[in-house]
């Protein structure tokens, strides 16, 4: 992602003037971090583009919302995390199985979704994070793949760092059973 001036794409945001084209680079700038959030949740290509179609059109919708109290970014990943939250629910329900039955075949999955690029092990961590709570998926996923400091993760899921870091914690190590088990 190139370096922008967040501060001035918010500016540019709020004056109906400048709006469209602040939204353009919104959408150029923080699209493909947002793919990636969602895909880790929905985990299917086409899955995660129509959730990302969403959350865009969700924070279009409610540009006058954001009123700056956290970062442009930290608003739209929590949009991506609630919208990612409520398909897999959606989806879940529309199935009416078990979550053990919907989850336990998640490794397949990817290695016959032709856009996944990893291989048997990644499928198999894919596989063992789809298990994880929905709380602790979150967070290992901001913290293992985006980097994020727990600070971020805070203001996004709206929870205490030290839940953050416990949840986290947790999921490392359901993780590592889960590899034990499966070894």
């Amino acid at each position: 992602m190139t370096k922008i001036d967040e501060q001035l794409l918010v500016q540019q945001l709020s004056d109906p003037k400048t709006q469209r084209k602040a939204f353009e680079t919104v959408v150029r700038e923080y699209g493909e971090r947002l793919y990636w959030q969602v895909r880790r949740i929905v985990l299917t290509h086409d899955d995660a583009d129509d959730v990302v179609q969403n959350v865009f059109i969700k924070a279009w919708t409610h540009l006058d919302d954001f009123h700056s109290d956290s970062k442009l970014s930290t608003w739209l990943y929590r949009i991506a995390v609630n919208e990612s939250i409520d398909f897999v629910r959606r989806k879940k329900n529309q199935l009416s199985v078990s979550t053990d039955d919907v989850e336990s075949g998640v490794a397949n999955q990817l290695m016959a979704d032709n856009y996944f690029d990893g291989d048997e092990t990644e499928a198999q961590l894919q596989e063992a994070i789809s298990r994880l709570p929905d709380v602790q998926r979150m967070v290992f996923n901001m913290r293992y793949y985006d980097e994020m400091k727990y600070s971020e993760i805070s203001q996004i899921l709206h929870t205490s760092e030290g839940a953050l870091k416990a949840s986290y914690h947790i999921a490392v190590k359901k993780i590592s059973d889960f590899f034990k088990q499966h070894d």
